[in-house]
């Protein structure tokens, strides 16, 4: 005699839930069961959940997913401080495009203000080349007349939460990086002498270094030679 109690689902239809549930990670049950019953497919909204593909990690869209999604219409920006032969504290500020991770601008100055602020924000961006968002950090540096300079570029102002460098961390890492290879093994001497070393900084961080978030690839693609004599350039002394 036939077992009592529903009837088993088939294999067909407990696939189908798995797909919809991993084409659409942001669904629950209720919306699956919804574009069942449009689909003719009369089943129980606990049937559903329980065939669902397991969602792994937070239900919203995280922040990496974000600057991911929107990379190429996304810039940031931030200042370091680098200290000089006689104890002067210089204020480096750097600008970087999110889409290949390029350096856009780099300036220095001994007394940074809004107003500086804004003229370099000026200079990194051409008219016709703006970014959709510029993300920052919250410090008062940015004040009134940088954030009048961003709404009259048409670029949206993004700062960060307090106390959460990891939303720039694209420019926290490169910040590093220009640390570890370059500023650490000088003393400057004075301003213009740390900006002619960030420029040259910046032209071999764009041109011919490899990064692994390229696929270790460089910003600017570069011919493969794999004929010829292997010859030593040097980038930054």
């Amino acid at each position: 005699m036939p077992r009592g109690g529903r009837p088993k689902i088939s294999t067909e239809i407990r696939s189908l839930i798995r797909e919809i549930s991993l084409a659409n990670p942001f669904w629950g049950a209720p919306r699956i069961h919804g574009e069942l019953k449009m689909l003719g497919i009369d089943i129980a909204e606990s049937t559903v959940a329980k065939y669902m593909a397991k969602r792994r990690g937070p239900p919203s869209q995280r922040w990496k997913t974000f600057i991911r999604n929107h990379a190429d219409g996304i810039a940031a920006c931030d200042f370091h401080i680098v200290p000089t032969i006689s104890f002067k504290l210089l204020y480096a500020y750097v600008v970087l495009g999110h889409g290949r991770r390029k350096i856009l601008h780099v300036a220095v100055t001994a007394h940074p203000t809004a107003e500086w602020t804004a003229r370099q924000i000026t200079e990194a961006f051409p008219w016709n080349k703006t970014p959709d968002t510029l993300i920052r950090d919250n410090d008062a540096i940015y004040g009134l007349a940088f954030k009048r300079k961003l709404s009259a570029m048409g670029i949206r102002d993004g700062p960060t939460a307090l106390r959460s460098p990891w939303q720039n961390g694209y420019v926290e890492r490169l910040i590093g990086s220009v640390r570890r290879e370059c500023l650490d093994h000088l003393i400057v001497r004075d301003e213009e002498h740390l900006l002619r070393v960030l420029k040259a900084c910046a032209k071999y961080y764009n041109s011919a270094r490899t990064h692994l978030g390229l696929a270790k690839d460089v910003l600017v693609p570069r011919k493969i030679h794999a004929l010829g004599r292997v010859k030593q350039i040097p980038h930054l002394g």
